[in-house]
């Protein structure tokens, strides 16, 4: 017998109890810089040298945080379900909490790519700097989905989301997109979760759709209880 398929969407709410900064405060600033300065190819070719700097200390503070209760209670519930995550975060605390499908939409912290070439991408856990290069000489840059460029993971995601029995919404607004349009590719009838301290969608927006006014880390293990409890 399969087990049922249980979707998550995730996004900065996720990963900020676990001491990352979210991907910009209210006054559009990352980290006292313009998003645009670092988050474009456009900012990258005026001064790449910021841009690599830049994701060298996000890529240092990732490698001094952990998974919070939320990502470790998410990969509990492979012990009765097929689940998927589909994130907005480009770190790897799913993955280091033992969740097995994890796809990114904005790319990998811990991985950069060749200028040139798209598909040459390497693991990376250093600093990146002017002068590392591909094979061909080309220049190393973030494996990280700007400002301006294509999602390659949107249409594999909307795919599973379509595949979902349950689909669970932690730590995003749902007012990002693309990513936000995923929840119209879960099928009608199927019990939907959202998870957030100041929720901006009712019960009432759709179909089967429970609120959890609560943060990720506190309320992804109880909904994770619950289901499991129902399911074992």
């Amino acid at each position: 017998m399969s087990k049922p398929k249980i979707v998550v969407l995730t996004g900065a709410g996720m990963s900020a109890e676990s001491g990352l900064k979210t991907f910009r405060d209210e006054n559009g600033l990352w980290e006292g810089h313009d998003v645009m300065e670092v988050a474009s190819p456009q900012g990258f070719a005026r001064n790449p040298q910021l841009v690599l700097e830049f994701y060298n200390q996000r890529r240092k503070q990732l490698l001094e945080v952990a998974p919070n209760p939320g990502h470790i209670a998410l990969a509990q519930l492979e012990q009765a379900f097929d689940v998927s995550i589909v994130t907005q975060n480009v770190d790897n605390l799913h993955e280091q909490a033992g969740s097995s499908h994890v796809i990114h939409l904005h790319g990998e912290l811990l991985k950069v790519r060749s200028t040139m070439d798209e598909n040459h991408v390497l693991d990376w856990e250093t600093d990146l700097v002017l002068g590392d290069t591909d094979p061909n000489g080309h220049q190393l840059r973030p494996h990280i989905v700007w400002f301006g460029e294509m999602v390659p993971m949107l249409e594999i995601a909307a795919q599973i989301t379509h595949q979902a029995e349950i689909l669970i919404i932690v730590g995003t607004s749902m007012q990002v997109y693309p990513a936000a349009s995923l929840i119209h590719y879960a099928p009608g009838q199927i019990p939907i979760y959202f998870i957030d301290p100041r929720p901006n969608i009712r019960s009432s927006d759709f179909e089967n759709l429970t609120v959890i006014p609560k943060t990720a880390a506190q309320g992804v293990p109880d909904l994770v209880e619950e289901l499991l409890n129902n399911w074992l």
